[in-house]
């Protein structure tokens, strides 16, 4: 056998690894010469994979209405140094919210990356499961300064949420350090494996019926570590993403309506028939 499947299931994604099993003799592989990759490669390697076992973390366990939170810090209340940041969020805000879900018959979800930007700006970022009355909870947890709520999207499957999470300094420059963590119950599902002989193009990928090729998704490249063939690809549920895309058109006919209404209220210049602003 020469190469390696490995499928993992979720509610509304199928993810797919291919790869070199690194045992020779199948019909024609022969032996690739290893190279040692560059730090650089080695880093992109890394990052992949923290996007992948987030991404697996957020689709198992995670969905549309769950909240993306950030905790911002008023500038007189910031921590000197990430030790302070992570006792602010996990011996002080974590504590509380946990305890208030405990009382509703809930237990805490989440993932949370803590930034600290160039000019040290603090924030974090957090993916926590939504229950009733949660925004109050997280609100009134908060000490250090605001808190932004918004619902989860569920464009990619949370592929781009999943980047956004696990950020660092290497991948974005306004960044000086972070900090990425998550709950202990967000275990991942085994992957499906099969093995087979020959490696296939990827105009022979099964698309199940109800779902898509992701091509936003889709990796086929050559891993630096191992000098073989890889490919990386997903699929998602027509179901969902249509729905999804139902709940983004009321919501742009919402702001358009809103649009216009404000459009309407506008005073009109004097000797014209455009709408402008009071000079």
């Amino acid at each position: 056998m020469g190469f390696l499947k490995k499928t993992w299931k979720f509610r509304n994604a199928i993810e797919v690894i291919e790869y070199h099993t690194a045992r020779y003799g199948a019909p024609g592989q022969g032996r690739v010469k290893r190279k040692k990759p560059t730090p650089e490669e080695m880093e992109k390697v890394n990052q992949r994979n923290r996007e992948r076992v987030a991404r697996h973390r957020l689709r198992e366990h995670f969905e549309v209405n769950d909240y993306l939170v950030t905790l911002t810090y008023q500038k007189d209340l910031r921590p000197p140094d990430m030790d302070t940041a992570k006792g602010h969020f996990g011996n002080e805000f974590l504590k509380t919210v946990r305890r208030e879900y405990r009382k509703k018959g809930y237990e805490v979800k989440w993932l949370r990356n803590i930034e600290v930007g160039t000019k040290n700006g603090w924030h974090i970022h957090l993916v926590i499961n939504r229950i009733p009355d949660a925004d109050l909870i997280l609100r009134k947890a908060w000490k250090y300064g605001k808190v932004d709520i918004r619902h989860l999207e569920a464009d990619g499957e949370f592929r781009d949420l999943a980047a956004y999470i696990t950020k660092t300094p290497k991948t974005d420059n306004r960044l000086r350090e972070t900090s990425y963590s998550h709950s202990r119950n967000l275990p991942i599902p085994e992957p499906e494996k099969k093995e087979y002989h020959r490696w296939k193009t990827w105009t022979d990928i099964k698309i199940p019926e109800g779902y898509y090729l992701d091509k936003n998704d889709f990796y086929e490249g050559i891993n630096p570590v191992t000098g073989h063939r890889i490919r990386s690809y997903t699929l998602i549920r027509l179901e969902h993403q249509q729905q999804e895309g139902e709940r983004n058109l009321l919501k742009d006919r919402k702001k358009n309506r809103k649009r216009k209404a404000r459009q309407r209220g506008k005073p009109r210049e004097k000797g014209g028939g455009s709408h402008g602003r009071r000079k």
